[in-house]
């Protein structure tokens, strides 16, 4: 069974931060606002916030350490939920969405259910660096497709003379989704070259290029953002067109390696 391969304490941790989650998520739904409703639910998650952060850590750095699609979800919706944690100090008026603390509580329980494969011990020390640089890369996108998600209803609201609820000017949301996006692309690009350069030394010395589904991806997602980025400074892209290119690469991103490992994880049921 899935669960045999995942220890007592770390799943343990993963109910208690998914219940943490999931408190956040159904008092916000109940008051119908986008806001945590109380100071108990507003300490609920962010104790499930830090039990997700020592999960990820038990995870990798444990007795056993493991890595898959599922624990590479967690770790991005973990990622995501920190920024907007600092973005509501810096921005008071961000109202933080109830889906993502449901998001969360999905994920970790994903995570615990599927915890991945086994690391090798014998790992090259570019290995952590080069995922953990794919992992902020993924972070900082999801940031960004969320704050275009929630741009989008903002003008559509606009255009119906409705409150929107967004708590951020549109204009102000627009600049943040596309520095996330700048940065999440330099990260990305931190993680191709490094995967491209030290390959060998990652994989073993008999490794040689290939194009697999992970690198296509992972390339195509590269030129999409590349060309939004260069579109919205040189032809000032912005609205659907913008959003559109920002939605097709996160997609391909995704598919890149959390879609990879799903079909060789669960599908096929291995683990290289």
């Amino acid at each position: 069974m899935i669960l045999a391969n995942a220890s007592p304490f770390g799943l343990t941790l993963s109910i208690a931060a998914a219940a943490g989650y999931a408190l956040s998520a159904m008092g916000a739904a109940r008051l119908g606002t986008a806001r945590l409703g109380s100071a108990q639910a507003l300490m609920a998650v962010r104790m499930a916030w830090l039990l997700h952060a020592m999960i990820l850590a038990w995870s990798l750095f444990g007795p056993e350490p493991r890595f898959g699609f599922a624990p590479a979800l967690s770790m991005t919706a973990w990622l995501v939920a920190g920024v907007y944690a600092v973005e509501s100090h810096l921005y008071p008026l961000l109202k933080t969405q109830w889906t993502l603390s449901a998001l969360g509580s999905v994920a970790v329980l994903m995570a615990a259910l599927l915890p991945g494969h086994v690391l090798n011990v014998n790992a090259s020390p570019w290995l952590p660096l080069h995922w953990a640089l794919g992992i902020a890369s993924y972070g900082l996108i999801g940031v960004a497709v969320v704050h275009a998600w929630l741009m989008a209803r903002t003008e559509e609201h606009i255009r119906q003379a409705s409150d929107s609820h967004s708590g951020m000017p549109l204009l102000m949301m627009e600049r943040l989704t596309f520095r996330f996006v700048g940065a999440g692309f330099i990260l990305l690009t931190a993680t191709l070259l490094i995967g491209f350069l030290f390959e060998k030394q990652l994989y073993g010395p008999n490794t040689q290029l290939k194009w697999d589904h992970k690198t296509a991806f992972s390339v195509l997602s590269w030129l999409v953002f590349a060309t939004l980025l260069v579109g919205r400074a040189q032809f000032g892209w912005r609205g659907k067109r913008a959003v559109r290119f920002l939605y097709v690469g996160s997609l391909l991103l995704l598919l890149a390696y959390v879609g990879s490992r799903f079909v060789m994880e669960v599908v096929l049921g291995r683990t290289s």
